[in-house]
């Protein structure tokens, strides 16, 4: 039997990379998904996906910077679909840049995504969880854990993710809620594309290599390998881990430090 059949999903950031292939991992493994993006038209091709392939899915359009707007997806979804089992926070903008080149206008903005997005999220979820259990998924970063070249905000914004993880685990360990998180090192999704185009134009293929060479592994991750700790973490088959990270990163922190 699929290990996450009967369970409802909600994955945010299901739209494209990483949280397009956790939802479409997750309905392969038996899970009804709510897949919530602000990008419509990707959004509901990834959920017309997911039920091509026989799996169970709805789109809906959430933008996660705003409280009022999780509350009332995480309303629809209740009443639409039934209780809450899993929720996967994967929304998220990244940025490139030091202290002195992010401005304060792009702080804001990575914070108000990444740190706000995840905890009106996470409110939403106890709450939707309280009394009767269930599993929280957060995405994180390497950059959580090291310092990495030129992304400032982005690290601020995944350090806060790592230490949100901890404290609801703590919290909400008595009342059967479960919380991890994943430290993806670079994976290759249509951001680092995009990057390469418009950063290194014609010279996309070398950098995407040099980039893939900075991991011991010798190569990106690719999405699906993170969906594929995510099942397991939201299963049943972690039921006695909590409050952890791990990281999916080709040996990024630890054959490097």
């Amino acid at each position: 039997m699929p290990v996450l059949q009967g369970k409802l999903a909600i994955v945010t950031g299901a739209a494209s990379g990483i949280g397009r292939a956790i939802a479409l991992r997750f309905a392969r493994e038996g899970a009804r998904v709510a897949a919530f993006d602000i990008a419509d038209t990707e959004g509901r091709a990834a959920v017309q996906e997911i039920t091509d392939r026989g799996g169970q899915g709805v789109y809906f359009g959430c933008d996660v910077t705003k409280q009022d707007a999780v509350v009332q997806a995480f309303d629809h979804v209740h009443r639409q679909l039934g209780p809450i089992d899993i929720l996967v926070n994967c929304a998220g903008i990244a940025h490139v840049g030091t202290v002195e080149t992010t401005s304060e206008a792009d702080f804001d903005r990575v914070f108000t995504v990444n740190v706000k997005g995840v905890y009106h999220c996470l409110q939403a979820g106890i709450a939707a969880m309280k009394g009767r259990g269930g599993a929280i998924l957060n995405v994180g970063s390497v950059a959580a854990n090291v310092g990495i070249a030129d992304r400032f905000a982005y690290s601020m914004s995944k350090g806060a993710v790592l230490t949100m993880t901890l404290s609801v685990a703590r919290d909400y360990v008595t009342a059967g809620i479960r919380c991890n998180s994943i430290a993806p090192a670079r994976v290759h999704t249509p951001f680092v594309d995009g990057f390469l185009k418009s950063n290194y134009p014609g010279r996309e293929q070398d950098m995407f290599e040099q980039l893939a060479r900075t991991q011991p592994i010798g190569r990106m991750g690719e999405p699906d390998e993170i969906a594929a700790l995510a099942v397991f973490l939201c299963s049943d088959d972690a039921a006695f881990i909590t409050g952890s990270n791990y990281a999916v990163d080709g040996g990024f922190v630890s054959l490097k430090m």
